[in-house]
């Protein structure tokens, strides 16, 4: 089956851009000082004659999405660049009319063995793993459905019903989805707004003390100052995972910190995320630090809002890393580990009790993710990459369109704003925070939404 809808694509550039970073970030005992946007145009037709060019941009990411003990940072991050011009070739070789979550789910069946063909002509041992290919292959994703829309001159989440999908839920998902389209699990408007979280990496400082030396370029740099310029209300706060006394003690200061700003402000509720980058060895560490932090300050307890993935992130391999016990305490995210249907399955089974999207796995992925999470009433949020620019208003444009995410993460601000700045002169309220939100509702355009 077909229809006039459908698109094809004309052709496909791929470019990467530097940038680097004010302040290093350190998560899961790695820091970053830079990074590299892939940058992607597609130029697509409908078959009835429709035209138009959809954008795409997101962080490498190496650092994360392919931490190994044999290959070395730069030589994953080249990697995967010659992956995203191996992507590219795919999308501009594929020949058929199709809406972008056909299209994409297709294609995407090839990643595996493009990811190992390039290792392996690389003299890499190691294959590109499952979620460095997704992040790669996340910006050409972007774009599709960023031209399906605009060639229709209609916002792409509103392409996500049966009036344009080809088949049902039921292609991608299971039987259970049968009858139901992506339509039923977004929203035909943005929110209006999302509270910001804000990311405490685990070299940033807290108060003044903690600087050696100032970067003074006019963006705050300690917590208090962000809180007070921000007005953040959500803290989503880096962990060593391997060190309790260490973790127990960084929430217990972000806490005294948080409270003494707010107060000033006259602030009386915020939230924060606790993330262990999956360094922690069992589910027995992550409930001795809950217990530890409630027993230094009960307050800061309760404003843990959710708990990203603890563990390792091969599931398969660590069958007795369950989060049961920690899930009936607070939500645990899964993140890693989750790249398909089938992870989502297998966390539910280990005790994981919410899903965290990112745009970065692949804007067709994150929907069908989102539908399911939604289906299985696990807790819902949406994270970023780093992403500054264009990547951090397609992670805000899906986080406004997922009816139960409640908040969106945005560090880019904090750590490479840089190519915020031709954005934020379109989008002040995404990128102009005073009040701890962004206003999603000016993602409201054709395409994605800006």
């Amino acid at each position: 089956m077909s229809k006039s809808t459908d698109i094809r694509i004309l052709g496909v550039t791929c470019s990467f851009e530097s940038v680097p970073f004010r302040a290093p970030l350190k998560f899961g005992g790695r820091i970053v000082d830079k990074t590299d946007l892939i940058n992607v145009e597609i130029e697509v037709e409908s078959q009835s004659g429709k035209q138009a060019t959809g954008l795409g941009s997101m962080p490498i990411g190496n650092v994360w999405a392919w931490p190994s003990a044999t290959v070395e940072p730069d030589q994953a991050e080249d990697l995967m660049k010659r992956f995203a011009e191996g992507v590219a070739n795919l999308f501009d070789s594929y020949p058929e009319y199709a809406h972008p979550i056909e299209t994409v789910y297709q294609i995407s069946a090839e990643y595996q063995h493009l990811g190992k063909t390039i290792s392996r002509r690389h003299d890499c041992d190691e294959p590109i793993p499952e979620l460095a290919r997704l992040v790669a292959a996340s910006p050409f994703d972007a774009a599709l459905h960023d031209a399906f829309g605009k060639a229709h001159r209609i916002n792409s989440y509103n392409g996500l019903s049966s009036e344009f999908m080809n088949a049902d839920l039921s292609e991608y998902l299971d039987d259970s989805f049968a009858g139901e389209f992506l339509d039923q699990y977004t929203t035909r408007d943005p929110k209006p707004r999302l509270p910001l979280y804000h990311l405490v990496g685990a070299l940033d400082p807290l108060t003044a003390a903690d600087i050696t030396k100032r970067i003074d370029d006019g963006l705050p740099e300690t917590l208090g100052e962000w809180i007070k310029a921000d007005g953040l209300t959500h803290l989503k706060i880096k962990l060593s995972g391997d060190n309790l006394d260490w973790d127990v003690d960084r929430v217990l200061s972000i806490n005294r910190v948080a409270e003494e700003t707010q107060a000033a402000r006259g602030c009386s509720e915020w939230f924060y995320s606790t993330d262990f980058n999956e360094k922690c060895e069992n589910v027995e560490y992550v409930l001795e630090f809950l217990e530890r932090v409630k027993s230094g300050s009960a307050a800061a307890f309760d404003r843990i809002q959710y708990i990203e993935q603890p563990t390792n992130r091969d599931l398969k391999a660590n069958p007795d890393n369950k989060m049961h016990r920690a899930a009936e305490v607070k939500p645990v995210v899964i993140d890693e580990s989750l790249v398909d249907y089938d992870s989502l399955l297998l966390s539910r089974e280990m005790g994981y009790s919410g899903v965290a999207l990112k745009a970065c796995k692949g804007q067709t992925e994150s929907l069908l993710l989102a539908a399911a999470a939604q289906k299985h009433e696990m807790f819902l949020c949406v994270q970023d990459l780093t992403c500054p620019g264009f990547s951090f208003l397609h992670s805000a444009s899906l986080a406004a369109r997922i009816p139960s995410v409640a908040a969106i993460e945005g560090n880019g601000r904090q750590y490479c704003p840089g190519p915020n700045k031709k954005w934020a002169r379109q989008y002040p309220s995404m990128f102009k925070i005073t009040d701890g939100t962004v206003g999603t509702a000016a993602l409201k355009r054709n395409g994605l939404g800006f």
